[in-house]
């Protein structure tokens, strides 16, 4: 068997390791010998790999399909998209309006007080809102902090910044990014509702950003701004695909 194989072989066990550490997680157990095997066997097989790879060997790389480069990066597929954020945004203009004009979230904070000792609570009988101790432990530091009566504002702000954002087509994939973390921390504190939707959404929208935005001010934002690994220098970063037949 070739070193990089054998680094396959390697990386393999590792990831089942792994995966049963993150299987004792969600049971509660101890995962303190699982993690440590894991990590020392992952990086044993990563370091197996770079020592197998040739000197100045080239990296293969594989297409994407033909629907996935139309979604993700033809800018014929912006008008879809368009609709896609507009939901989107919407959703979240509704959600920050609100919390901006009540002084429970952005006076005292009192709203997401509130919310947070909910979701930190843990009931004599049931399930607790929140399935990971390390998480309600975060939850219940920011509480002990008081960090409510800042972080309100935060989110009451951010909500309407992103639905803005994603309207106007400004930086769609930094909105939906900051979107997307926002959904996350809801569904860990356990308000699901509509937040597995707009997380999804998101995401999609984010690996979308090269066009989501085209039909709007990202069409000249990317254009004049680049990308932080090649900027534009004058250059339009987006082109237009040719027709296919």
């Amino acid at each position: 068997m070739s070193g990089r194989n054998t680094a396959y072989a390697v990386g393999g066990v590792g990831g089942i390791i792994f995966l049963l550490a993150l299987f004792e997680v969600a049971g509660a157990g101890s995962v303190g010998w699982l993690t440590l095997l894991s990590a020392v066997v992952l990086v044993v097989a990563a370091v197996m790999y770079w020592r197998s790879m040739p000197t100045g060997a080239a990296a293969v790389t594989f297409n994407d399909p033909p629907i996935a480069r139309w979604l993700f990066g033809d800018t014929r597929s912006a008008f879809f998209w368009l609709f896609v954020r507009l939901w989107l945004g919407f959703q979240w203009v509704e959600a920050g309006w609100h919390k901006a004009g009540d002084p429970k979230w952005v006076g005292t904070g009192e709203a997401l007080k509130g919310f947070w000792a909910n979701a930190a609570k843990i009931p004599e009988t049931g399930k607790p809102a929140i399935t990971y101790d390390w998480y309600r432990g975060f939850i219940q530091f920011m509480l002990d902090n008081q960090w409510y009566t800042w972080f309100a504002k935060i989110v009451a702000y951010g909500e309407l910044l992103i639905g803005i954002g994603l309207i106007v087509g400004a930086f769609v994939g930094v909105a939906a990014f900051f979107g997307a973390l926002l959904n996350w921390n809801f569904i860990m504190a356990g308000a699901a509702s509509t937040n597995g939707l707009l997380l999804v959404t998101a995401v999609v929208l984010i690996l979308a950003w090269k066009v989501a935005g085209y039909i709007g001010a990202d069409r000249i934002l990317l254009a004049r701004l680049g990308v932080p690994w090649r900027p534009s220098a004058g250059n339009v970063p987006i082109k237009v695909a040719p027709a296919t037949r």
